[in-house]
């Protein structure tokens, strides 16, 4: 009998009338990897999920006025639409996790289901995407270091070396907090989330107030259901080029899944907390949308969302007009600039856990160096992983940063893109093979496990080769580089990133193969065969 002492160190899969028949565990030993089982409950998981997707840098400062520039005032039923896949995807996550906590996700499920050599390539894509975001997390964080003291000589430049040295500061930071245990990390991110949450729905909630006031600048409109109509406004192209944008900031929730395995009841919680993340970040992102575009327009003027000058931080001119300048104004606007340092932060820091935590379990596994599998023995963290994690940041980090004057760090953001579609999808189509057949306790099983997760990862692939397509022009990129051979053609910094990753990972996959034979020869564990 199994005892429940042995379920929390991860000896023995959870007793299966725990689980719907649909997704029971499936009949692999489950891994002690060493890392500190029970650490986790759903509150903090859930922490971990939302901070990861900065909801404060990826919504108001980095997207939101690129996606008003393809659709205008439709921009939340760009929100909407672009959530529905993600959602979709959650389910697959979930489903998947209670078969099989490992905090190695799509990489192991795909593994032990379908191919290896999907697998290691869907754990390349969560490596390299997380890999490419670091730096412009880190340097955002750095840049408003500066801001908030004013410099904004200083912090309007992303090419200064100053914001680099602050950057690698931050991240050296967060690398030191994750590297001091997982419980160390989630106080943290409590802490950073807090604030993050409350300052977002205050300026949202008093852009709103003023606009039902009138006392907001001249040219608002107070918010309407219209604008929640996709058919309204935009052609198809630009609607389709909002919505692969508006996925970049749903992503992040699923490092409640690699945290999986330091989580109390590893088979469901984990779960539930990415799929909630993603209908807390849909509801506050349509807050933080309604309320920027009623208050600042969508002119191309002042605090206007199609100002170029306003394109890459919406937030600090509008939250700026919101709060005021002087006296109490002056306060909740520099904890607004707080707020985007935070959030930049936070999300560092779970970047670099699920980073470590991806290449604990390939190392675990042999598809990766062994050494990436040692746990420290007090802190109960992948320490070598952890570090890795730092030092590879740092260096893409400074290399991006001397390229085309800080502008590659916003290309090498966009080229995400396509590797989060890519094993976000692989994860939707992976929950649907290994649930295709089998017992089903209730009729909504085959819907939350098979057509719902394969819907979303269809959508989701199809996005990503949508985005890869138009990256090729460079009117779509923040720079343009020129093809040798080519008669003077050129072509995007996103394309040449995402298409040059993706190849970085063929190249891998080939060199894995040859040097970890073990792993690749695998056969798929039957429990999870059709």
């Amino acid at each position: 009998m199994t005892s429940d002492s042995q379920y929390q160190r991860g000896k023995a899969p959870a007793p299966a009338q725990e689980l719907s028949p649909a997704v029971e565990p499936i009949d692999v030993e489950f891994s002690d990897k060493g890392l500190r089982s029970g650490a986790l409950g759903m509150a903090t998981s859930l922490i971990l999920a939302v901070a990861s997707a900065a909801p404060a840098y990826s919504s108001l400062t980095a997207t939101l006025a690129f996606v008003v520039g393809y659709v205008g005032f439709q921009a939340p039923s760009v929100v909407v639409l672009a959530f529905v896949p993600i959602l979709f995807v959650s389910f697959g996550y979930a489903a998947l996790n209670r078969r099989d906590p490992d905090c190695g996700t799509i990489f192991t499920w795909a593994t032990r289901s379908l191919n290896p050599s999907l697998g290691f390539l869907g754990g390349w894509a969560i490596i390299a995407s997380f890999v490419l975001v670091i730096g412009s997390l880190a340097q955002v964080a750095g840049q408003y270091v500066f801001l908030l003291f004013g410099a904004e000589n200083i912090g309007s430049d992303p090419a200064d070396w100053r914001v680099l040295l602050a950057g690698l500061g931050w991240l050296a930071l967060m690398t030191l907090v994750c590297y001091r245990g997982i419980e160390i990390a989630a106080a943290v991110q409590r802490a950073l989330l807090f604030l993050e949450f409350g300052m977002l729905v205050a300026l949202s909630v008093v852009a709103l107030v003023k606009v039902y006031a009138d006392s907001a600048p001249t040219g608002t409109r107070r918010p309407s259901l219209s604008w929640l109509n996709p058919f309204e406004g935009a052609s198809l192209s630009a609607f389709v080029s909002a919505l692969v944008l508006m996925l970049f900031i749903y992503w992040g929730w699923e490092t409640a899944l690699t945290v999986n395995e330091e989580t109390t009841d590893r088979h469901r919680i984990p779960g539930r907390a990415a799929t909630w993340s993603t209908v807390l970040l849909v509801t506050l992102y349509l807050l933080a949308t309604f309320a920027a575009i009623s208050f600042a327009g969508i002119g191309d003027s002042g605090i206007g969302l199609n100002n170029p000058d306003n394109s890459g931080d919406v937030l600090y001119g509008f939250g700026t007009a919101v709060f005021g300048s002087s006296g109490f104004g002056s306060v909740l606007w520099h904890l607004l600039i707080l707020m985007v340092l935070t959030s930049a932060a936070a999300s560092t820091e779970t970047t670099v856990l699920t980073l470590s935590r991806t290449m604990l379990s390939m190392g675990d596994q042999g598809a990766l160096p062994r050494a990436l599998a040692r746990v420290h023995p007090r802190f109960r963290i992948p320490h070598v992983g952890t570090i890795a994690v730092g030092v590879i940041g740092a260096v893409v980090y400074v290399a991006l940063n001397f390229l085309g004057h800080g502008l590659v760090l916003g290309d090498a953001v966009s080229a995400c893109g396509v590797l989060i579609a890519f094993y976000y999808g692989l994860t939707g189509l992976t929950s649907a093979w290994v649930h295709r057949t089998g017992p089903r306790a209730k009729a909504t099983d085959l819907w939350l496990t098979v057509v719902l997760p394969a819907i979303g990862g269809l959508v989701l692939l199809a996005a990503g080769a949508w985005s890869l397509v138009q990256a090729w022009d460079p009117i779509n990129s923040g720079t343009s580089w020129s093809l040798p051979f080519s008669s003077g053609t050129h072509v995007g910094g996103t394309f040449l990133i995402g298409t040059g990753t993706l190849v970085l990972g063929l190249l891998a996959l080939l060199v894995c193969r040859r040097l970890y034979p073990a792993f690749f020869e695998r056969r798929s564990t039957p429990a999870v065969q059709a």
